[in-house]
């Protein structure tokens, strides 16, 4: 996997000339008012000195601190930033939806109004974007509050899936058609990476500078997080494992399950002919498991034409997508 170096960006970059207006920076914010006049000015700084003129997208969250009506105040003069707004939180994943849904720029670039990352890291994610990679990743360096649960939960991540990259969560930039092509559900952003991925849609990593909050609070906190990130990672396992051939789970599950019944069963027939025993148990066993295992087995079919118009519904999609 290619890697882009470290060192910091310069006014003289070799950023594409298309690049510098076609792309659009998707800024999620929740409750962020503090921190959004340094977020502002500090965009606008990085925008001057590398020449950009892409758009500037802050999907307010359903804030309530008034973070949406400080933002369009302050960046009243910028033609380029527009803030989007949610009537209630519905969370980062549907953020950035409405933003590419907002936009027909042809890069996005997700950044946290957090700061912690600098603005002036855009052009270098635009720059290797521009050497022809569907999506370039961010991987944190610095001190990190939660490193210790973002490692393991990125680590388990790389073991699941084999993707191609250490960071899972963090900025990054890609293609638009990509969100276009892939369904995310709530809280699915920290997939976004896997799921593209599995499209077949390359990727690289750049080390990126990690600051500390400067203000507000962290919006990903608790336990239950955790437990939810979980659940969801054992989803998208699922769904890329066995969305495409669910025979594999419910049909070897369906037949080992009769198969066993079968095998109960000849036991209880040995037993009643050759020892005159019989046991009731051992039969309602055997009725359970070819039961359940016949049930699978036949769910494993449905979920196969079920996975059958799914590929063509997606071709059809894709021919649209492409005007044929």
């Amino acid at each position: 996997m290619s890697e882009i170096a470290r060192s910091a960006p310069e006014s003289g970059s070799t950023l594409p000339d298309e690049l510098r207006w076609n792309f659009a920076v998707v800024i999620p914010a929740y409750n962020e008012a503090p921190v959004i006049p340094d977020l502002i000015r500090e965009l606008r700084t990085a925008f001057r000195e590398h020449g950009l003129d892409g758009e500037v997208l802050l999907v307010d969250d359903g804030s309530t601190d008034g973070t949406a009506d400080l933002a369009r105040e302050l960046a009243a003069d910028w033609p380029g930033f527009r803030v989007l707004r949610h009537g209630r939180n519905l969370g980062k994943t549907e953020a950035m939806v409405t933003a590419a849904q907002a936009t027909d720029r042809a890069v996005l670039v997700l950044f946290d109004a957090d700061l912690q990352h600098s603005p002036h890291e855009i052009p270098r994610f635009l720059e290797a974007m521009g050497q022809g990679w569907d999506m370039v990743c961010g991987r944190k360096v610095g001190h990190y509050d939660k490193r210790a649960v973002s490692s393991v939960y990125n680590r388990l991540s790389r073991r699941l899936f084999d993707v191609p990259a250490s960071d899972l969560n963090s900025m990054k930039a890609f293609r638009a058609s990509i969100l276009q092509e892939i369904p995310l559900r709530h809280d699915w952003h920290r997939f976004f990476v896997v799921l593209a991925a599995d499209r077949g849609h390359t990727l690289t990593e750049l080390d990126i500078e990690l600051h500390p909050r400067r203000a507000g609070e962290s919006k990903y906190q608790g336990l239950w997080r955790v437990v939810v990130g979980v659940m969801d990672l054992l989803s998208v396992w699922f769904l890329l494992a066995f969305s495409r051939k669910p025979l594999l789970l419910f049909g070897t599950a369906g037949v080992g399950l009769a198969g066993t019944g079968v095998l109960v069963g000849l036991v209880a027939v040995y037993l009643r002919v050759f020892h005159g025993v019989g046991f009731r148990p051992l039969l309602t066993l055997v009725l359970l498991l070819v039961t359940v295992g016949v049930t699978l087995f036949g769910f494993g079919l449905l979920a196969e034409m079920v996975a059958q118009l799914r590929q063509e519904v997606d071709q059809l999609r894709r021919r649209l997508r492409e005007g044929r």
